[in-house]
């Protein structure tokens, strides 16, 4: 199949998932069944982002397995310990783990940064294409640095949409009742010495529907938090 029509099919798939649980939640039509079934959703936009990833190399398999290690790993300190994110508890809703944490987490991490590794290099690209020939002023680390530091940015805007949400749903609870800022300083140290490991890596193509996943996710986590109610 093509890969145009991938990512069209894609796309479309994960708009009908989104869409269909957004409304669900919203308006309380069968609002349990749709949240119980967050697994499933995310374990199908992960087949989703493999299967619309033309350049699956040995990198690639890496620097997944090393996204999904570093993020089971961190939340397992944080949850445990709370040295690292804060003082809180994941629910029954994302599955089996261990330590106290889903390995739909560990998932979530890889998902979460490669699709946001993706989206600004998309808009690195177009940026030095719209620049021109004074593109070629700048230096290069100052691009791969920028790269790191607005990939780690996006990541972290993006669990700013999905915090509230998550906590509106049951995916986890913050003990101490709201979420605490040291969140997002772990959340964009992490996503950025992941972004480092991903610019290194030599990632050049560009999966146009990891850059739509992202959209789609953070709209709809948008909503959640926005016109979800208990």
């Amino acid at each position: 199949m093509e890969g145009q029509s991938k990512f069209i099919i894609a796309t479309s798939v994960a708009l009908l998932f989104h869409v269909s649980g957004m409304l669900g939640m919203i308006t309380g039509t069968y609002s349990e069944w749709f949240i119980q079934m967050t697994p499933v959703n995310l374990c199908v936009m992960l087949g989703l982002l493999l299967w619309t990833n033309n350049e699956r190399t040995a990198k690639f398999y890496w620097f997944a397995l090393l996204a999904f290690g570093v993020g089971m790993l961190t939340e397992m300190i944080g949850v445990n310990t709370g040295l690292l994110f804060g003082e809180y508890r994941y629910g029954t809703l994302l599955g089996t783990g261990v330590k106290g944490v889903p390995f739909l987490i560990g998932v979530n991490w890889f998902l979460v940064v490669w699709c946001s590794g993706q989206c600004m290099m998309w808009l690195h690209e177009n940026l030095l294409k719209w620049m021109g020939p004074s593109s070629e002023q700048i230096p290069e680390r100052w691009i791969q640095f920028s790269l790191i530091v607005d990939s780690a940015l996006l990541a972290t805007l993006f669990d700013w949409f999905l915090e509230p949400a998550a906590v509106k749903l049951g995916y986890w609870t913050w003990l101490q009742g709201s979420i605490p800022f040291f969140n997002y300083v772990c959340w964009f140290i992490i996503s950025a010495l992941l972004m480092l490991v991903f610019q290194q890596s030599g990632f050049k193509k560009v999966n146009q529907f990891a850059v739509n996943l992202l959209f789609i996710q953070i709209l709809f986590f948008f909503a959640i938090r926005t016109f979800y109610t208990l």
